[in-house]
């Protein structure tokens, strides 16, 4: 099976993440990819196949020679409750032509260039898009078409000499519970690296410290007409809280390294609202103190409107995991080393988000991110161009040979 092929097999399964559901996996549709994949990496003629009840995969290639370290590959199941990963209908458009490509002709869904600069870059190139209704799953099935294929290629190609491999699949990820029960020290890896960022070239070993929090206002709610000193809507007094934040402190207003507060979620009525926030932030300082901000926030209200208006869930999402690869930034050189080999330019920078790597890093298992080669994810507009895709599994290849 083509590299293609697997991919277009793997996001014909649903496995959106649901953060509400406080089950592992969160969602069934995980569990059921889960158990083709077992399935598939069985087949394949990998080693120590497991599959747990978390939903949680590992398995091994053994080594054909001595004296190499333990490596270990990582990817994501899930893809992201952002946008809808049920029936996803992806299409390749042959030899990209520069223009806009339009994803959904009934609809008018266009993915435009002006809005969309970089798919510029893969003029001529075959490249994956979505129907405009659905993500695509490139986030991360892209990284564990790469993973799958090239153990493929090892097993056919014993003359290339490599130590252990292990390979890991993980739930959850986009819900930040990815690492919530992998297992470490069963995995025996001496470092990994996670194949889920974006696009070609991509080479991370910082990402945002984060922090998931969920803000749930009462209010009072009694006929509008008699609501004089009365009434107490929780939703005017959620989006007053809102307001408060910094106003150019949200992603559309932040690149590098600067972070955010990102209202991702707002449901509500009279008598109750909440309002569901995630914080970042690269500098772990400047991160204790937005967390620090949102709670001062919540006391203000409840100084204004009486205690208990408001109440506040905050919990540590994960880590900047920089601290711990900078000891062993050899594992960064040999990708930097791969990629050129392969004529890829290593695109070195800060991750705007986290990946199971940064957690994994913390429980003693180096992991930087790698490129997975999509674009636009967590969108309809997601795109996976076919040689970033194939680049990417050549590149596992090649630092499994050089290691």
């Amino acid at each position: 099976m083509s590299i293609t092929d697997r991919f277009l097999k793997y996001v014909s399964f649903c496995t959106t993440s649901d953060e509400e559901t406080n089950m592992t996996p969160s969602t069934p549709g995980q569990m059921t990819f889960a158990k083709y994949l077992k399935d598939e990496l069985t087949a394949l003629g990998m080693q120590e196949v497991e599959l747990d009840d978390n939903g949680y995969i590992m398995a091994t290639l053994p080594a054909n020679v001595e004296g190499k370290p333990t490596i270990g590959f990582i990817a994501h199941m899930d893809t992201a409750p952002d946008a809808s990963g049920k029936n996803i209908h992806p299409r390749i458009v042959s030899q990209y032509d520069g223009k806009d490509i339009v994803l959904n002709e009934k609809e008018n869904i266009v993915l435009e260039t002006s809005k969309y600069p970089e798919i510029l870059r893969y003029e001529g190139q075959d490249i994956i898009v979505t129907d405009g209704k659905t993500l695509l799953g490139a986030d991360d099935k892209a990284g564990i078409a790469e993973i799958v294929s090239a153990c493929e290629y090892l097993i056919h190609h014993p003359e290339i000499k490599h130590g252990k491999i292990r390979v890991g699949f993980t739930p959850d990820e986009e819900i930040g519970q990815g690492a919530d029960h992998f297992d470490v020290q069963k995995f025996g890896c001496d470092f990994a690296y996670t194949m889920d960022g974006g696009a070609i070239g991509e080479l991370e070993f910082e990402n945002f410290n984060a922090a998931a929090c969920k803000i749930r206002i009462h209010g009072t709610n009694v006929h509008p007409g008699y609501g004089y000193h009365k009434m107490v809507n929780s939703m005017r007094i959620a989006y007053q809280l809102a307001v408060m934040l910094p106003r150019w402190e949200t992603p559309e207003h932040t690149q590098g390294y600067e972070g955010f507060y990102h209202l991702i979620g707002m449901t509500g009525t009279v008598e109750e609202t909440t309002l569901n926030y995630i914080i970042r932030d690269h500098d772990r300082i400047r991160f204790e103190s937005r967390k620090r901000e949102i709670e001062h926030l919540v006391h203000k209200v409840n100084r204004e409107y009486g205690e208990g208006t408001a109440e506040i869930e905050l919990r540590d999402q994960y880590y900047n995991m920089r601290t711990k690869i900078e000891p062993v930034m050899h594992i960064i050189t040999l990708v930097e080393e791969s990629m050129k080999e392969l004529g890829i330019v290593p695109k070195v920078q800060p991750i705007r988000g986290g990946t199971d790597g940064a957690r994994l890093s913390f429980e003693g298992l180096p992991c930087p991110n790698i490129f997975a080669g999509g674009e636009n994810f967590h969108s309809r507009f997601e795109y996976l161009p076919i040689p970033s895709l194939e680049k990417a599994s050549q590149l596992i290849i090649k630092i499994i040979e050089k290691c």
